[in-house]
């Protein structure tokens, strides 16, 4: 996996997010612009992804609220487990992508 894929992935995760809280807070009545233009970005990001990875980034956002999340110090961001450091070393190259034994995330390092 490419490093520019992974950084598709977490900005497709960040227009999730944007989408999904500007809904939320037009349930509360507020008008909020763009929103239209954040969906039609957050497609025509989808279709640059390779489609396995895309299907299993969607499968973990309907029980994830972030399906994709950091590791730090070894540690996966979304859990907090300490992640083994035989993938540690790999992880950090970014060659593949990797996910967490306990939460079932996609892992990235920060460090």
């Amino acid at each position: 996996m490419g490093n520019s894929e992974l950084e598709q992935l977490i900005s497709l995760q960040d227009l999730d997010l944007m989408i999904e809280e500007s809904e939320e807070v037009e349930k509360l009545g507020f008008s909020i612009t763009g929103v239209s233009q954040l969906k039609i970005a957050r497609e025509e990001l989808a279709a640059k992804i390779s489609k396995p990875l895309l299907y299993r980034y969607e499968r973990l956002r309907k029980k994830l609220k972030r399906a994709i999340v950091p590791v730090k110090n070894d540690i996966c961001l979304g859990c907090f487990l300490h992640q083994p450091t035989s993938i540690g070393a790999q992880g950090r190259e970014g060659v593949d992508l990797f996910t967490c034994e306990n939460c079932g995330r996609m892992l990235y390092w920060l460090d």
